[in-house]
């Protein structure tokens, strides 16, 4: 049996999916099944109990993903230290992140990333958070980045940096004339917000609860470049980091004013699942995160 076999067969074990375990390894569904049948005539044993309606391993599965996620670690962290003796930085770096990182702070990381370290490829997924939870915590990515992070016992992590939020609205909205505005100036404004279950709502609800501030909430999207489009045709309002509105502030088509009380920041924070071997390239990319923008 082939290591690679091992890898497929504790991927599938842990994501209980033939569709994510293939699309983990980069191969068919065809082929996770093939694998599984090998090592079922291999160890004589039955190791997935097949049924439409639910995944579960038999007591001899249950015994070779406990054992092959030994071994496969032991491999990994074997790998990881024959690459940093020979001083090698290669291999791929799979990362799932909420749209407002993903296309307004990660891309001058990853450009300079990609010119130290040629050799590297990083794969992007843009992501609502709670799917980054679950990618994460089904072995779906190596790394995970989102905006107030949650801690969890099967995840550790690294807090990055800290976002200012801004009030942003058309150019000729009356709050467009003013360099900062309270909080309490948002009651009975059109507001254009993000949906509910959204972190950054959540915690922008709670701070509208502390300051008794009531907007009239008009429109819901479920992230910021539909909510920078609806604000654009004067929607309404909306608070957004203040990163994500740069080339519309440049261009004019967007105006953003600074918030005078209230918390308004967005920590952003990198995940990853607990006891994970950490691959030389993905060590140097988190300490690169770590790090001011280098744009």
């Amino acid at each position: 049996m082939q290591i690679e076999s091992l890898k497929v067969f504790c991927d599938l074990s842990e994501t209980q999916s033939f569709t994510k375990a293939a699309q983990i390894n980069e191969v068919t569904q065809s082929a996770v099944s093939q694998t599984v049948s090998a090592m079922e005539k291999q160890f004589r044993a039955l190791l997935v109990e097949r049924s439409k309606k639910n995944f579960r391993l038999t007591p001899e599965g249950q015994m070779v993903y406990d054992s092959g996620k030994e071994i496969l670690g032991a491999y990994a962290g074997l790998h990881n230290k024959l690459q940093e003796l020979k001083e090698i930085i290669s291999g791929t770096i799979r990362l799932s992140t909420v749209y407002s990182v993903g296309l307004h702070e990660l891309p001058p990381f990853i450009q300079r990333f990609l010119k130290d370290f040629p050799h590297v490829n990083v794969h992007v997924e843009y992501r609502r958070a709670n799917q980054v939870y679950e990618d994460v915590l089904g072995n779906v990515v190596d790394l995970g980045i989102v905006a107030y992070p949650t801690r969890d016992s099967k995840l550790e992590l690294v807090p990055l940096r800290k976002d200012a939020m801004v009030l942003i609205c058309n150019p000729q909205h009356p709050l467009a004339k003013l360099k900062s505005v309270p909080l309490k100036a948002l009651t009975g404004q059109k507001f254009v917000g993000y949906e509910r279950d959204i972190p950054t709502q959540r915690a922008l609800d709670k701070i509208f609860r502390e300051h008794g501030v009531t907007p009239q909430t008009v429109m819901e999207f479920d992230n910021v470049e539909t909510i920078k489009r609806a604000v654009e045709i004067d929607s309404g309002i909306a608070i957004v980091p203040e990163t994500t509105v740069q080339q519309e502030v440049k261009g004019r088509t967007l105006v953003a004013v600074g918030l005078e009380n209230g918390n308004c920041v967005r920590p952003v924070g990198l995940i990853y699942k607990k006891n994970r071997v950490l691959s030389p390239a993905m060590k140097r990319f988190i300490e690169l995160l770590k790090k001011p923008s280098p744009a």
